[in-house]
């Protein structure tokens, strides 16, 4: 029955008539901003479920793309509207539709001006997000990929923090600059094959001397998306100046755009470049790891700190993914996931005391526990996943990669395995702060506990990082298949990484 329907349509595309209904409806300023929020929460609620029976009908043995839509969209060009998902892609739809319902939710409260504009923006960032992960045509790939940055920079624009406008800036000229490289590079690629069909493209060769080339023009945009050292620096400002479920959606899902573009373009089409240049990733890498951890522990906010870590978390992925192995590919897939719902709750953990205090200064808390003590035990919880305590989701991807780097080399396996103890460090070291200690803020004694809505945020994302932690195979048979099919195709070029493992 699913596949009568254009389901990855209906679920790209059904956040708009959302933003349609949202400009139509009238009232005064307060009727309005209550209808808004109600309106893109039933719409983004109801796009998540739409997007289960995507889940639900996915044959995770069956190699290639499913639920595939085409249509001719300019005549005798090659260029069309191709839709479809596979392993790979699968699962961040489904963080994309997931994340999305609980932002709005978790901006319920925090946000009191402008609530329906601030409600489109949303709507159509997920229209974008899903429509990247199902785009089977280069062209319609690039047009969401470069149209999330417009929603993403109102909401920080508009809706941050005191230094907003300087944060949106500066996030949207970084990601913009990269992505021009891409388009001429994609150009490129379009004379040369004569298509931009994204399995077409994945089955030419292109020339090794070609391939170097658009590898470099690629990672030019994809590393400021991961974002990779040393294009980091717009991530801690956009993450500090953005509201909490804009820091929300920018971890759990706009980082993985650049892991995602890594799994789709750089490898199965640049397989030649792609092992010449793994070196260079894995330095890089490295580097963000170990450098990025020991600037979290020097940060007094709050967010900052994990917008920090994220960029450690990330350089475990490009690791994990340019090993060329079965396990550090699922590995870095692992960790994408899974940072996805870690750093979602962990920004939406900040944004509950922020709330209450107005600021995120590590030095104005201590002794939260003992005022909102449930909350420490999600916030606890959350940590734990973040450093890679086994049994949660973290420990299984960290684990992954950390097998296939082995494999690679064991050089880059022991410095990346130092991040997991500088994680560890500075997690803790922020918990110990804000959670024990004598309660020496007034402030922080008149703290009111937690609301049935914040409880309604984190029991998902607690249950499904859980759920991945003791049953990995739940997340991990999902896209089996689909990245033995990469490594099929990566064998095929004849890569001598390939040979020695």
């Amino acid at each position: 029955m699913i596949d009568n329907w254009p389901i990855l349509s209906i679920v790209t595309f059904l956040p708009l008539a959302g933003v349609l209904f949202l400009l139509l409806i009238k009232g005064d300023e307060k009727a309005l901003a209550q209808n808004s929020r109600f309106v893109a929460m039933w719409v983004s609620g109801f796009t998540f479920l739409v997007s289960l029976t995507l889940l639900i009908g996915f044959d995770s043995s069956v190699t290639g793309y499913q639920f595939e839509e085409k249509a001719v969209w300019l005549a005798g060009t090659g260029i069309g509207y191709h839709m479809g998902v596979d392993g790979i892609s699968m699962p961040f739809v489904l963080l994309s539709t997931l994340l999305t319902p609980l932002s709005i939710l978790a901006s319920w409260r925090a946000i009191t001006h402008r609530v329906r504009e601030y409600m489109i923006a949303f709507l159509v960032l997920e229209t974008m997000m899903v429509g990247m992960f199902v785009s089977l045509d280069m062209l319609m790939f690039y047009l969401f990929f470069e149209a999330v940055l417009i929603p993403m920079f109102l909401i920080i624009g508009i809706w941050g923090g005191a230094r907003r406008v300087y944060a949106a800036f500066k996030f949207f000229l970084y990601t913009l600059l990269g992505s021009v490289l891409m388009l001429v590079c994609m150009l490129a690629m379009y004379i040369d094959a004569g298509t931009t069909d994204i399995p077409a493209l994945t089955a030419h060769q292109f020339a090794e001397s070609m391939q170097t080339w658009l590898f470099l023009g690629f990672l030019a945009s994809f590393a400021v998306k991961v974002p990779m050292w040393p294009v980091h620096t717009w991530l801690p400002d956009a993450h500090v100046e953005a509201p909490t479920a804009g820091s929300m959606i920018l971890a759990g899902v706009l980082l993985k755009m650049g892991g995602y573009g890594f799994l789709r373009f750089s490898l199965p089409m640049f397989p030649l470049a792609s092992e010449f240049f793994a070196p260079l990733i894995f330095t890089l890498s490295i580097i963000a790891v170990i450098y990025t951890s020991l600037v979290a522990l020097a940060q007094s906010d709050m967010k900052k700190m994990i917008a920090y870590s994220s960029v450690a978390h990330m350089g475990f992925v490009t690791i994990g993914i340019f090993t060329m192995t079965e396990q550090g590919i699922a590995g870095a897939m692992f960790q994408m996931i899974s940072h996805g719902l870690v750093s979602a709750a962990l920004f939406f953990s900040v944004g509950v005391v922020y709330d209450r205090l107005h600021t995120r200064e590590i030095s104005a808390y201590g002794g939260v526990a003992a005022v909102m003590p449930r909350y420490a035990v999600f916030f606890m919880f959350m940590m734990l996943a973040s450093v890679g305590l086994p049994g949660t989701s973290g420990f299984v991807g960290e684990m992954l990669v950390l097998v296939g780097a082995w494999h690679a080399s064991s050089w880059v396996a022991f410095f990346t395995a130092t991040g997991l103890v500088l994680g560890a460090t500075y997690m803790l070291w922020l918990y110990r702060r804000v959670m024990f200690g004598a309660i020496v803020n007034d402030q922080v004694k008149a703290m009111e506990p937690m609301q049935m809505r914040e409880f309604s945020i984190f029991l998902p994302l607690t249950f499904l990082v859980l759920l991945f932690g003791v049953y990995p195979m739940a997340l991990l048979d999902v896209m089996a298949v689909s990245i033995q099919f990469l490594l099929d195709g990566l064998s095929a070029s004849g890569l001598s990484l390939l040979a020695a493992n």
